[in-house]
């Protein structure tokens, strides 16, 4: 890894040698980092904010030992992956996923995401549902119910959004990178259970998702997806977007969601079951925030792995 000026590292830091293969697949007018292992029907891992690939570096060996084609990719802006200026929108990242599944050589694949990526496995699979077999979701309210609980929950969604809302002022990707994105750690600990924050893997997760947004433009890329999802409520494609999410999913759904979840509170992420038509359950994890990938690591793992079996 070599260190660059004011502070920020190379992207190759994240290029992490283990029992996986690093790849660069081109999508939707980008170029992708993926890691991938195994063979068999695919499972395509989205991380959150503020992680990386990494997020998926302990489920990611297991789904492939199980018998499939285990891929964890860096989103658009993150990590190893292109970071161009505009793109954040949830049509574009949406878009990337069906690229990506395509890029990959795949028909279709089972798409697990945890917080901002399962925001983007939820838009996924209503835009492009041919292409999202089964859908898991950790920590991430369907977007229209997330957007509504925002505006009719002030004391309780609205609060728990008030990081996002800083995410609007101009150049905060300056204060998100500053001491060595030691903000980044503070939401890891806000945000996740105290079970896992008080416990011994915390300071090493942390200092890897530090590293990874001190990469130049990673942290601006990251904010981008947010300040679109506020800016949007007041525009037309913003207005459509919100009319083309109302459109029942059929893609077979899964929604796991930590009980201690501060970030999307789990009374605003429990009635997304009304948007999909298709089978859908709904489970609440005991002691887990917003990280259930992490915190409840073999939980989580077992039931990707039923939910894909099915």
């Amino acid at each position: 890894m070599t260190e660059q000026r004011g502070g920020a590292v190379d992207e190759s830091c994240v290029l992490t040698e283990g029992p996986w293969t690093h790849r660069f697949v081109g999508a939707n007018g980008s170029r992708f980092h993926v890691v991938e292992a195994g063979t068999g029907p695919m499972v395509l891992l989205l991380h959150g904010f503020p992680e990386h690939w990494w997020a998926w570096h302990d489920v990611l060996p297991a789904v492939a030992d199980a018998g499939f084609r285990a891929v964890a990719v860096d989103l658009r802006g993150y990590g190893a992956s292109d970071k161009p200026p505009r793109g954040y929108d949830g049509y574009t990242l949406a878009a990337d996923v069906a690229g990506l599944i395509r890029g990959l050589g795949e028909r279709s694949a089972t798409v697990v995401g945890t917080g901002a990526g399962g925001l983007i496995g939820w838009t996924a699979a209503s835009f492009h549902p041919s292409l999202v077999r089964r859908l898991v979701v950790l920590g991430a309210p369907h977007p229209l119910r997330l957007r509504a609980a925002i505006f009719a929950d002030p004391r309780g969604q609205f609060a728990a959004a008030t990081p996002a809302l800083k995410f609007q002022l101009p150049r905060y990707e300056h204060v998100l990178t500053r001491d060595d994105a030691a903000a980044v750690e503070e939401m890891l600990r806000r945000w996740g259970g105290p079970r896992w924050v008080d416990g011994s893997d915390f300071d090493a997760y942390a200092r890897r998702c530090r590293e990874a947004m001190r990469i130049p433009q990673a942290a601006f890329c990251a904010l981008e997806g947010y300040r679109w999802a506020f800016r949007s409520v007041l525009r037309l494609h913003g207005y459509r977007f919100v009319r083309l999410m109302q459109k029942p999913l059929v893609t077979p759904t899964l929604q796991l969601h930590g009980a201690l979840d501060v970030a999307s509170l789990p009374r605003t992420a429990q009635g997304s079951g009304r948007y999909v038509t298709a089978p859908y359950e709904w489970r609440l994890l005991d002691d887990v925030g917003h990280f259930p990938h992490v915190e409840a690591r073999d939980v989580v793992l077992g039931e990707i792995l039923r939910w894909a079996k099915s």
